[in-house]
């Protein structure tokens, strides 16, 4: 009896029913049992897919989709077996069988090769579509996009306009047009959300821009879509659209600091992806649970993990080479990082992620200079397409760069920078870490109280985070650090003075506001001079600093820097602070970069005898390197010191 003219049976009605209401387990059972009783329509076996992919039974509905196919054959139905024929070379293509896949779409070309414009045309376009992005021509990719998107639109299809402006926007932002992809990718989600598409290109939406926001870095549109797929998923008795937008979604939830709840998700989203032999998204999963399991310091399974990842198609960098980072072989994580780098098939997005980790790789193999390159790369992406994430991964790089190249202050810059743009995006993980960097260089300038303040916010944080291995390494350099304040060292130093004469009259004379601006500039100019020749910035004196030289000829040569820049400034802008400036070399008790003992207090009162625009130097700073002429020495007497000193004037000028 042709399947046409047969009554529907109370299954399958009740089955239908089912479907309507998303109850998948019961319409799958119910259409199980009719189909033992007499063929099933076309139509009804496409209901019996959609039951069987939503119940796991991924390759039976493709055995189901065939038989539909074919159904639709023996009916005459020649547009409606073309859009079934695309929709099986898509399950294959996701199977990452090629060959199947592409034999599928032909057929459907070959059906619809002398039929009118037709929704099954729209669904070919996009097959096509597909084809073009595979070998790297966006633009066709684009322009079949849209081809589907007009003709969903002309033939009222919700689900075919939506996947369009899907494509369309995954091939944008794929191009580097992410301004143009996004609110393409936007208007077919929004109509997820108004519940205007079926369930599976609802959830296809979905998880198209969340992959999409994860791939650009933009956690924050990655956050807002996130809770909408939540939302999404609870009405309509859906389980995470099993597997793919649980992947993606535990990304977004360990960004947010939810690291074992996140391993939890992606550990049952693989196993969820295995029923359904879904292969790149699969790989994604494992190569989420290594990243997560990797900051939850379990080196092993997050190896593990990768080599799932690895053994599905997915590259498992730069994980797997942050993990060889941490178990100390540096040469090997430099190799693999660089050569993932040096791919061209990886795509401008893959390397906002490859590109950080080699700069924090690279710097602890002492290739400072690659690390350079890799954030002027990294600041270049940033700057045609700057999501937050982008901006903080950006400050981050340069932050270890600067300090790598010895400059603390800069580094520390970039550092609060970069800690800023993470917690405005919501990541506490990367908040941790940034916050560690500035302690180190905090530590660097002789600011040891704030750096103390930075690590142990970030033990805090990690602590909480469940991040073992970075707790374990934050609270052993916290311990030294204790451990180094509690004995002080006896170091040999030339320890450095500087103030601004007549301080008091100024301020009073410029006002308050000038004052705080004039105060502003001398401050930047003489930390960052102190910085420059190899100085440590012990800590500030009001009007001056406390900088402590390991070289008695840095500590002339920066001194003599500072006069000749205040002089610069006078001559360019008409005025500068008279600022004095004394040198001692001395031997003085180090404890946590503070120094003590008399050393210190000869140094701070030989400061105290120099006028506006001198340096005076003990003879002893320039007995053995003099890098400027210096004046006959003379002996001083100094408040607290029992004996003569002998001070000398160096003749910068």
């Amino acid at each position: 009896m042709d399947t046409r003219e047969q009554a529907p049976s109370s299954d399958v009605t009740a089955a239908h029913e089912a479907l309507t209401d998303h109850r998948w387990d019961d319409a799958f059972e119910l259409l199980s049992k009719a189909d033992t009783k007499s063929p099933l329509g076309p139509e009804d076996l496409r209901a019996f897919a959609e039951a069987a992919w939503f119940t796991a039974h991924a390759d039976f509905a493709i055995e189901l989709k065939e038989r539909a196919f074919k159904a639709y054959l023996d009916r005459g139905d020649r547009i409606a077996a073309a859009a079934l024929a695309v929709d099986v070379g898509h399950e294959y293509a996701m199977k990452r069988k090629g060959s199947i896949a592409g034999a599928w779409v032909s057929r459907a070309e070959r059906l619809l090769e002398n039929e009118p414009d037709s929704f099954a045309h729209g669904y070919l376009a996009l097959a096509r579509s597909d084809a073009a992005e595979a070998r790297g021509d966006f633009d066709e990719a684009v322009a079949l996009a849209e081809r589907a998107t007009e003709i969903g639109s002309r033939f009222g299809d919700a689900d075919l306009q939506a996947w369009g402006l899907i494509e369309r926007g995954t091939y944008l932002i794929k191009a580097g047009r992410p301004d143009e992809g996004f609110p393409s990718m936007e208007e077919a989600t929004i109509a997820a959300v108004n519940g205007e598409l079926t369930p599976f290109v609802a959830g296809v939406a979905y998880c198209a821009m969340i992959a999409a926001c994860r791939d650009t870095t933009d956690f924050r549109r990655a956050s807002e879509w996130t809770d909408a797929a939540h939302r999404w998923c609870e009405r309509q008795a859906i389980n995470g659209f099993p597997g793919v937008c649980r992947v993606h979604s535990a990304e977004i939830v360990a960004l947010q600091g939810g690291l074992d709840r996140a391993a939890q998700e992606l550990e049952q989203a693989t196993q969820e992806l295995a029923a359904y032999n879904a292969t790149p998204p699969l790989a994604d999963g494992f190569y989420a649970l290594g990243e997560i399991r990797l900051r939850l310091g379990d080196l092993e399974g997050a190896e593990a993990a990768l080599r799932q990842a690895h053994s599905l198609g997915r590259s498992p960098q730069p994980a797997l080479a942050l993990i060889r980072l941490a178990e100390g072989k540096t040469a090997a994580a430099l190799s693999a990082v660089s050569a993932a780098v040096e791919d061209e098939s990886s795509g401008r997005w893959a390397r906002t992620r490859l590109l950080p980790a080699q700069v924090e790789i690279a710097i602890a193999a002492g290739e400072v200079e690659t690390a350079r390159v890799a954030a002027e790369e990294l600041t270049e992406i940033t700057e045609s397409f700057g999501s937050p994430a982008l901006h903080a991964s950006k400050h981050d790089a340069w932050g270890r760069v600067l300090l790598a190249e010895g400059d603390p202050q800069g580094a520390s810059r970039e550092l609060r920078e970069a800690a800023g743009h993470w917690r405005g995006v919501g990541a506490p993980y990367e908040v941790a870490r940034s916050r560690m960097l500035l302690g180190a260089a905090l530590e660097e300038l002789g600011l040891a109280e704030d750096a103390r303040l930075e690590l142990e916010a970030a033990l805090v944080e990690f602590e909480r985070l469940g991040a073992a291995r970075d707790v374990s390494t934050l609270a052993e350099r916290l311990r030294g650090a204790d451990q180094r304040e509690a004995t002080p060292v006896q170091v040999r130093r030339t320890l450095v003075f500087t103030d601004i004469v007549s301080s008091t009259n100024l301020a009073e004379a410029m006002g308050d506001e000038a004052w705080e601006h004039l105060l502003r500039w001398h401050d930047q100019t003489l930390s960052a001079l102190i910085s420059e020749y190899g100085g440590e910035l012990v800590n500030g004196t009001g009007d001056g600093f406390f900088a402590a030289f390991e070289s008695p000829g840095d500590a002339v040569r920066c001194a003599v820097a500072i006069q000749r820049a205040l002089a610069d400034h006078r001559r360019t802008h008409g005025f500068a602070p008279g600022v004095r400036i004394g040198l001692h070399l001395a031997d003085a008790n180090e404890r946590s970069g503070d120094y003590s003992g008399m050393g210190v207090h000869v140094a701070a009162r030989i400061g105290s005898l120099a006028d506006a625009g001198q340096v005076l130097a003990s003879a002893e700073t320039v007995k053995e390197e003099r890098p400027f002429p210096v004046s006959e020495p003379r002996s001083v007497m100094l408040k607290g010191v029992s004996e003569e000193v002998q001070v000398v004037t160096v003749l910068w000028s």
